[in-house]
């Protein structure tokens, strides 16, 4: 099955008709995709209470994608507000219960910065992270392309797939070191992630100037893009089972439009959503 959604639930005004409280979003957006990324518990480790609200006001088949908290990841500059990395790892996992108590937890997406390179001490940290995870399903995607270098692209792959992390692959833009390429490959019958982050080579490049979060993903997928990415999403359900795809690409606001269309394009009809409120008009 193809699992078609985008990162967060509170940016995405087409969604949302009329006045509608930033509480009730998520009850609304999950009357439109069936999997969010929760990307909230990227800056802090959140609550059990809030896992527990976003789990009880979504239907029983909807998933969630929890992105890993940056100081587990190495974006957080300075030091952790936690004693030591296992107690840090240790209060994530406490957060995640909810979402596994309801089985909707898809997976846990950890997401390493662009300084993350191809290096042993590297390999030994993610291997450290994925011992600490333990059962929890957790994809990797990673920012440099040094892993993906023709020397080191087969090993890496080896090497997720024996440590059994999920892909994350990527179509982002292609400007240098801080990108990686797509690479179409599943490591787990079971699930494969895809993320869409854009194509704006100019904004990619602008992760220091003050306006970069409004351009960074400021990018609109166009029908051709889509109908090219559809075939390959066909091609990645044949290899794995549950296929998550999420759209990133909302700096202008067009991640939730490019995500219906691609919903379109696949002659998907998902069952078990939410109710939508009606319009005035």
């Amino acid at each position: 099955m193809i699992y078609i959604g985008v990162t967060g639930w509170g940016d995405h005004d087409s969604l949302y008709p009329g006045q509608i409280s930033p509480r009730d979003k998520l009850k609304e957006f999950a009357g439109h995709f069936p999997i969010v990324e929760v990307d909230s518990a990227f800056y802090a480790i959140q609550p059990q209470r809030n896992a527990e609200k976003w789990v009880n006001e979504t239907p029983e088949s909807f998933q969630f994608i929890v992105k890993a908290y940056q100081g587990m990841t190495g974006h957080m500059r300075g030091e952790i507000p936690f004693q030591n990395k296992q107690e840090m790892f240790s209060a994530f996992k406490d957060s995640l219960e909810p979402y596994i108590n309801k089985n909707k937890l898809a997976m846990v997406l950890f997401q390493f910065p662009p300084w993350f390179q191809c290096a042993r001490e590297n390999v030994e940290y993610l291997r450290w992270c994925k011992n600490e995870m333990g059962e929890i399903p957790c994809a990797l995607e990673f920012r440099n392309q040094s892993w993906f270098a023709p020397q080191y692209r087969i090993k890496t792959l080896d090497f997720m797939k024996k440590e059994a992390w999920i892909h994350s692959i990527c179509d982002e833009p292609q400007s240098g070191e801080g990108s990686i390429p797509t690479v179409l490959e599943t490591l787990d019958s079971e699930k494969v992630l895809i993320r869409f982050h854009g194509r704006n080579v100019h904004g990619w490049q602008k992760r220091n100037a003050d306006n970069w979060r409004e351009v960074r993903y400021l990018y609109r997928y166009n029908p051709q893009e889509l109908e090219e990415w559809a075939a390959s999403l066909k091609n990645l359900e044949t290899e794995s089972k549950d296929v998550y795809v999420l759209f990133n690409n909302n700096s202008g606001g067009d991640a939730a439009d490019n995500a219906k269309e691609m919903i379109d394009l696949l002659e998907i009809e998902y069952g078990g959503l939410a109710p939508r409120q009606l319009d005035l008009f």
